[in-house]
C-alpha cells in the first residue's frame, strides 16, 4: 500500500466512524472501505497512532467486538460539562444500581434485582431495557420461567469495554465496605464486645423476667 494510497484509506476509515453510531466490526469496514480484513487492521492501528500523535480530541477504541470513534479522556471536564448543561436525560441513581446489579449478577430475573436493591425494579428495568442498556435473554428454569435480563453490547459501547470480563472486581469495593461499616460500628459503640460477665458494654437483646407475683 503506498503512502498516498494509506493517507486515503485512513481518512476514509475516519470519516465512516465517525458518521457510524455503534462500533463497526472489521467485516463492516472492510466491505465499506473494499479492502480485506488485514488491511482494515492496519488502517486502524494506523488511525489509532495518527489520532495520538496529532493530540486529537478523539481516540479510536476497540470495543464490544468493533472500532469505534471516543472522545479523547483528557477532554472529559469540558465534555461532562456540556452535556450536563444540554437537554440530555440522565441516568437516575435507581437506574444506575439495577444497571449494576444486572452487569454483576447476569442473567438475573426481576425478582433477584428487587430483592438485591429491596425496592421493586419493574419500572426501572423496563427503563433500561427502553435505553438499550439491557434485554431480555431468555427464562428462568424455576417455578414460573421468570424473564432473565442482561446487558447488551450497547452497555458495553457505553463503557468503553471490550467485553463483560474487562468490568473492575467488585472485591475491593466490598472489602472497603466492609471496613468502612466495622469502624462506623466501634465509632457508634467503642466499648462492645469488650467487657464480659454482665459490665458496662454487653447487650442483652432477650426479654425481660415477668414480675412476680
Amino acid at each position: 500500500m503506498s503512502g498516498t494510497g494509506a493517507a486515503i484509506d485512513t481518512r476514509a476509515l475516519e470519516a465512516v466512524l465517525f458518521v457510524s453510531d455503534e462500533p463497526l466490526t472489521p467485516a463492516v469496514l472492510s466491505q465499506a472501505l473494499e479492502v480485506d480484513r488485514r488491511t482494515v487492521d492496519d488502517l486502524c492501528d494506523r488511525l489509532q497512532a495518527e489520532l495520538s500523535e496529532r493530540g486529537s480530541g478523539l481516540v479510536l477504541r476497540n470495543v464490544a467486538g468493533g472500532w469505534r470513534l471516543f472522545t479523547d479522556p483528557e477532554t472529559q471536564p469540558v465534555v461532562e460539562r456540556f452535556v450536563l448543561s444540554s437537554r440530555q436525560a440522565r441516568m437516575t441513581k435507581a437506574a444506575l444500581e439495577t444497571l449494576a446489579i444486572v452487569a454483576y449478577k447476569q442473567p438475573v430475573t426481576r425478582h433477584q434485582v428487587s430483592a438485591i436493591r429491596g425496592v421493586n425494579a419493574d419500572g426501572v428495568l423496563r427503563a433500561l431495557v427502553d435505553r438499550g442498556l439491557i434485554e431480555e435473554a431468555g427464562r428462568d428454569e424455576g417455578p414460573g420461567r421468570p424473564l432473565l435480563y442482561a446487558t447488551t453490547p450497547m452497555f458495553l459501547e457505553r463503557l468503553g469495554l471490550a467485553s463483560l470480563a474487562a468490568l473492575p472486581s467488585l472485591a475491593p469495593l466490598l472489602d472497603a465496605s466492609a471496613e468502612r461499616t466495622d469502624a462506623a460500628d466501634l465509632a457508634a459503640d467503642p466499648d462492645e464486645g469488650d467487657s464480659p460477665d454482665g459490665e458496662p458494654g454487653d447487650t442483652d437483646e432477650s426479654e425481660p423476667d415477668a414480675p412476680e407475683g
